[in-house]
């Protein structure tokens, strides 16, 4: 995937994202009477810049892609003619400001409705929540669990598929609940909890309890080959089977697989059965960090048995109303996670490397666009539901600082004093910053390691 895609979509994602946000402030200033100066996508110089409408309203494009703005009518910004006194945001009421100022992340929570809304009309084809086998003695082998079970609720929370699976597991494995796990054979098993290494959650976080996905038997026969990785530098082919490893049989995909994770960097010999002959052949897998060690990947995946996975797939599709509420439902879970592991990272309870920032946010934009429309709406989805989340905090400078003063405004009856405001937002600014430093500090190493 070339650098220019992922900036691509990523621009798309930003930019889709940024104007529903700042067009719901845009509305809810308009609904309140107050009038809009600029509506900006982005920061700094404009790039692209027209006025138009009753008053004459600039929208500007900007150089700098990461957000936006709406500057409105303030007194305390500049001298306003007295005829457009009413309309200056100062001058309106404290309920209408605070409807101007929840209304950015309340667009993205209803853009986030709308797209799951979309989705699950339209059908989502996801993985079965079916089981491989446990590791001897792992939790789950002890509370008896087996290859081919279908995990079909946790904690009573239904999950049709793998990755409701995972983040239900996950969401208990963080706050250290145990575990009740409905199976579709009717079963219900009970899982102790095991600690989890909170530092990468976005590595597999189900193998400390023995949970892993079910892969059927593979051929040894390669597939999709990415044209960067190690597989393709050194010369292996879509359409070659794996015959030995290091001078030892290689039966299945799985066997393959194992082979190249413990071979970081390391070259293996092997032989391939090509257009009927057999070819020797070294291979050196790219050494990449996972779950703090080095592991081998050639980028290469098998050839797959369409039949044998039609079995592991399903789709989750309802109708129109139904689609609707598990939308909202589903905005509802996502912002509440979101939250709840915000205060555990602010409390120590989980590490501040699951922070990402704007090049981990890039490369996903531009993975789930390469995987097609379904995947990039989900990305966008929950973007748009931490974007709502984020800017709802109490930090100033973010929508959720200025309704922290106008609800203090509200008990004390007059306006937050201009040097508290000041005084804020020097210090929402240290933290942002603080913020940012962490999440682009997060992403370099991410992508140092691989």
């Amino acid at each position: 995937m070339s650098i220019l895609h992922t900036i691509l979509w990523f621009l798309v994602a930003i930019g889709i994202l940024v104007v529903i946000h700042e067009f719901g402030h845009y509305l809810a200033a308009r609904w309140a009477g107050v009038k809009v100066l600029r509506f900006s996508v982005g920061f700094g110089k404009p790039l692209f810049s027209r006025r138009f409408g009753a008053d004459q309203t600039e929208w500007t494009l900007s150089a700098l892609p990461f957000g936006g703005y709406v500057k409105m009518l303030d007194e305390r910004e500049g001298t306003v003619p007295e005829a457009d006194l009413p309309r200056a945001f100062n001058r309106a009421t404290v309920w209408r400001r605070i409807g101007i100022a929840a209304a950015g992340p309340a667009a993205n929570f209803l853009l986030a409705m709308v797209f799951y809304w979309v989705l699950l009309m339209q059908g989502l084809p996801a993985l079965k929540p079916i089981i491989g086998e446990p590791p001897a003695d792992s939790p789950a082998a002890r509370a008896g669990l087996v290859a081919g079970d279908e995990i079909v609720r946790v904690n009573g929370i239904e999950t049709p598929t793998f990755t409701d699976l995972r983040l239900s597991l996950l969401r208990a494995g963080v706050a250290g609940d145990p575990l009740r796990v409905d199976l579709a054979d009717g079963r219900q098993v009970q899982i102790a909890p095991v600690p989890l290494d909170t530092d990468n959650l976005e590595q597999d976080t189900l193998r400390p309890l023995g949970i892993v996905r079910f892969d059927p038997d593979m051929a040894p026969v390669v597939g999709k080959i990415l044209p960067e990785g190690a597989a393709a530098r050194d010369g292996l082919r879509e359409g070659d089977r794996l015959v030995r490893a290091n001078g030892q049989p290689v039966a299945r995909w799985q066997d393959w697989v194992e082979v190249v994770r413990a071979h970081a960097a390391r070259p293996i010999q092997i032989e391939i059965l090509r257009d009927g002959r057999v070819l020797p052949l070294s291979i050196t897998p790219d050494s990449v960090e996972e779950a703090g060690r080095r592991v081998g990947k050639i980028g290469a995946g098998p050839r797959i048995d369409e039949s044998a996975l039609a079995r592991l797939m399903t789709e989750v599709r309802y109708g129109p109303v139904e689609a609707l509420w598990r939308g909202v439902v589903k905005t509802w879970d996502m912002s509440v996670f979101t939250l709840e592991m915000m205060g555990r990272m602010v409390l120590g309870q989980v590490s501040w490397k699951n922070l990402s920032g704007p090049l981990t946010i890039a490369d996903y934009a531009g993975q789930s666009a390469a995987l097609g429309w379904i995947s990039f709406i989900s990305f966008l989805a929950l973007v748009s539901v931490s974007l709502g989340v984020l800017n709802l905090l109490p930090i100033p400078l973010l929508d959720g600082g200025h309704l922290m003063y106008y609800v203090a405004e509200i008990f004390t009856g007059r306006p937050v004093p201009e040097r508290i405001m000041e005084m804020g937002a020097r210090i929402g600014m240290m933290l942002l910053l603080l913020l940012m430093s962490f999440a682009l500090f997060n992403d370099l190493q991410r992508l140092i390691s691989g």
